[in-house]
């Protein structure tokens, strides 16, 4: 699956996160310099009493900045400074507030998202190799609960409908390969779970409307992948003007849908609805 398309920090997600530190509130010096110790960001700061130093909320915005330099640690930093905050009860664990929603939203805009228990996820993409169903079902319902950036939206949607088509493959004993593309991913899923129009029995009540419906599926499909591709990957791409905020949100609950029954029909394939 394709990578958010951006580091997490951009200089909203560095105000974001310093605004924890603001007039020294939040974590203590030993903890910030802990972080950036590990992360490699090291500031080499000192505390001494004859000395006023940089505050604590000015030493993060510093890392920042160093990292968007040498971005190849980046993600660490952000992780540490993020466990010092779950450390402090900032993040996480119920905690909310101006500066988590804050954080959120610049996240957000950067194609990362703050987890319920304060951990830095990618908003595009699904991990399915080493999260599997967990990662499918919890990308599904933050995609329901998403920013507000149509691209980022319409993106993570494409990610989310190509994972689960995999996903039904590998769960059906039918691997998939660099070469398969999206169209034909998805045919074989919905094979896989019969959800072909031709599969369904003419002699069922209602069958035109029932392959009219499994036909949609692939149609939604379809068409998410197209937006996704004419506008390039992830977030920051300019959308049509047609595509607005709620369009969007309405790319997003349909692929939900889609993606939902293809999964509760694979689970009813193993046996295990």
């Amino acid at each position: 699956m394709s990578p958010p398309s951006s580091l997490p920090t951009t200089g909203d997600v560095a105000g974001a996160v310093a605004r924890f530190f603001h007039g020294g509130a939040g974590p203590s010096h030993s903890s910030i310099s802990r972080v950036l110790v590990e992360a490699g960001y090291s500031d080499d700061y000192e505390a001494r009493a004859d000395v006023q130093g940089p505050n604590k909320e000015s030493r993060v915005l510093r890392a920042f900045s160093a990292a968007r330099a040498e971005p190849a640690r980046a993600r660490k930093l952000v992780d540490g400074l993020l466990s010092s905050l779950r450390l402090a009860g900032l993040v996480g664990a119920g905690a909310e507030g101006e500066d988590v929603d804050r954080l959120r939203r610049a996240l957000g805009g950067a194609g990362w998202y703050l987890s319920d228990d304060g951990h830095l996820r990618a908003f595009a993409g699904v991990d399915i190799d080493t999260g599997g169903r967990e990662a499918l079902d919890e990308q599904l319902d933050r995609l329901r609960r998403s920013t507000a950036d149509p691209g980022l939206l319409i993106g993570t949607a494409k990610d989310l409908l190509e994972a689960v088509a995999k996903f039904v493959l590998e769960e059906s004993g039918w691997p998939t390969t660099a070469r398969m593309d999206f169209g034909q991913v998805w045919h074989l899923a919905r094979e896989r779970l019969g959800v072909l129009p031709e599969q369904v029995d003419p002699d069922l009540p209602g069958a035109a409307a029932i392959k009219a419906i499994h036909q949609s599926t692939w149609r939604i499909a379809e068409q998410v992948n197209s937006l996704r591709n004419l506008q390039g990957t992830g977030h920051g791409r300019t959308l049509p003007t047609g595509i607005s905020e709620e369009l969007a949100l309405l790319v997003v609950r349909e692929a939900g849908s889609v993606a939902e029954y293809m999964l509760s029909l694979l689970e009813r394939s193993k046996g295990s609805a």
